[in-house]
């Protein structure tokens, strides 16, 4: 029978978030215990973690390695096995077992130690929009839709004081973007992974580069291409010049997945005003708001001519 070692000091942290969290730490330990024993996984190696999930190595009863995956239960997370197991291991890791129950999946194993930040910014671009095509199928029936987001969306956005700390111009920009897109047929239809950054694609043994983590929703392509912009913002930063740099790599996207550029922009725009209503809303902590929310206007306002 396997050691289960204890669980890391920043799950354990994972308490700090509320009561929910508490009892979910808390049971974290007998969960791992119970699959590893319903499936006869043996642990692996160093346990892992995300920002809601315990991750460790492990071999199945064959000898394969592979991961076990057991996440916080989280309405984003809902469809996250049903994706994996869509894609069926094309530009994604393989979903080898799921209990959406209990949040639980067995996972292929992929290199957690190389992922897409250590390839510059822009060739993990090419990569990322070079994994576009395959996972772009069109979506299965239980997803939810994006097309519902953008219209709550806009409303929330046109619902903002006029004393928030944004651009009225970006605000009233933003909303009537979400609810033009809202409208259009094609805001759903394809399997999106909707959190696409540098931090959620791993080098692979099958495949070069395996795509981990979606918070999948039906939707468009083109919602995609903002994570790759806000995400890696200190090379931004770096460069001297924020505004060009994120072109830069809004280009390298829309160019080599063959976007709509401007339907790309306007997601864009969409998606970072959103962050900031989030962010202002105290989705961020306190501290770091007024930074986030300069973060979120300077890529809204560099996509566009």
């Amino acid at each position: 029978m396997s050691v289960h070692p204890v669980l890391p000091a920043e799950v354990l942290a994972f308490a700090q978030r509320g009561a929910d969290w508490q009892r979910w730490v808390a049971a974290l330990p007998g969960l791992r215990r119970d699959l590893c024993d319903e499936w006869q996984l043996a642990l692996d190696g160093d346990t892992m973690h995300g920002h809601c999930a315990l991750v460790d190595p492990v071999r199945t009863r064959d000898g394969q390695p592979a991961v076990l995956k057991i996440g916080w239960p989280h309405a984003e997370a809902d469809h996250e096995s049903l994706a994996l197991r869509h894609w069926a291991g094309v530009g994604a890791v393989r979903l080898l077992r799921a209990d959406p129950r209990r949040s639980a999946m067995v996972l292929e194993r992929a290199d957690a130690g190389r992922d897409l930040n250590t390839l510059p910014a822009d060739a993990a671009c090419e990569v990322v929009a070079g994994l576009y095509g395959a996972l772009h199928v069109p979506a299965f029936p239980q997803l939810r839709l994006l097309s519902e987001r953008a219209a709550a969306w806009s409303m929330q956005l046109l619902a903002l004081p006029r004393t928030a700390p944004l651009p009225r111009r970006l605000v009233e920009q933003a909303a009537g973007l979400a609810g033009a897109l809202a409208a259009d047929p094609g805001c759903d239809g394809r399997l999106v992974h909707t959190d696409l950054h540098y931090d959620n694609v791993l080098a692979g043994v099958r495949q070069p580069w395996l795509v981990i983590d979606p918070k999948p929703l039906s939707g468009d392509p083109h919602y995609e291409v903002a994570p790759l912009l806000w995400n890696r913002w200190a090379e931004l930063v770096d460069t001297g010049n924020v505004r060009t740099a994120i072109r830069n790599r809004f280009h390298t996207v829309v160019d080599t997945a063959e976007l709509d550029e401007d339907r790309a922009r306007d997601w864009v725009v969409v998606r970072q005003l959103v962050n900031a209503m989030w962010a202002l809303a105290g989705e961020v902590p306190a501290a770091g708001v007024g930074g986030y929310v300069t973060l979120c206007l300077s890529v809204a306002k560099a996509v566009q001519v």
